[in-house]
């Protein structure tokens, strides 16, 4: 049957419905659309709502987590004590005039936490009387002072190599400074080898002639 007789058949079918049977045909099709519609949008709106659910879910896990390293970080501060390497006069390393440098350089360090969970009750037993708040802190950085003793020396040969290594006009800028407290910071990390961690690194004075 060719496609002439397929198109006769189908007016005649369509002519010999009533109009009841016609206006349920366009209802019908019409119903279909609308729900396949409705169902399309459906699925969208659930596709994109559990796409923003992941999205705030992994903004709201990088917030905690960033809250938890500045937590971190607060805490290892809190834990520092502050040693003080003493003064500092040294020859830069300009080539064309002798210039040198007088500092004054702390280091903040830390210090494990079973070594201070050891030393709170010696902080506790020094706060009785009046300004006993002020004596327990003293315990502290004392027993740290004794234990760093026989690193000072490298400690302090670590600060001269870096800083007499530099030119004045290298240490004139707060760029230089900055870089050269990271320097000396990993070069003392380096000789506590883990057992402490320099958190900041401080200098005094700051003297270029």
């Amino acid at each position: 049957m060719g496609n002439e007789d397929i198109d006769l058949t189908r007016q005649v079918q369509n002519r010999n419905k009533t109009p009841n049977e016609f206006l349920k045909t366009v209802l019908i099709n019409i119903v279909s659309t609308t729900l396949l519609c409705i169902i399309f949008i459906g699925a969208n709106f659930v596709i994109q709502t559990n796409l923003l659910n992941s999205k705030l879910a992994s903004i709201n896990n990088q917030t905690e987590d960033a809250g938890a390293s500045i937590d971190e970080e607060a805490e290892q501060i809190r834990h520092g004590v502050v040693v003080d390497l003493g003064d500092f006069v040294l020859n830069l390393a300009d080539l064309n005039q002798r210039r040198y440098l007088k500092t004054n350089v702390a280091l903040e360090i830390t210090q494990p936490e079973e070594q201070a969970a050891a030393e709170a009750p010696k902080a506790e037993k020094g706060g009785h009387g009046h300004g006993g708040g002020e004596e327990a802190a003293a315990p502290t950085q004392t027993e740290l002072e004794k234990k760093l003793t026989e690193f000072k020396p490298a400690i302090r040969d670590a600060v001269i190599t870096t800083l007499s290594s530099k030119t004045a006009v290298e240490l004139s800028t707060t760029a230089g400074k900055e870089l050269a407290k990271e320097q000396i910071m990993s070069a003392v990390n380096g000789i506590l080898a883990g057992e402490n961690e320099v958190l900041r690194v401080s200098f005094g004075q700051f003297i270029i002639q």
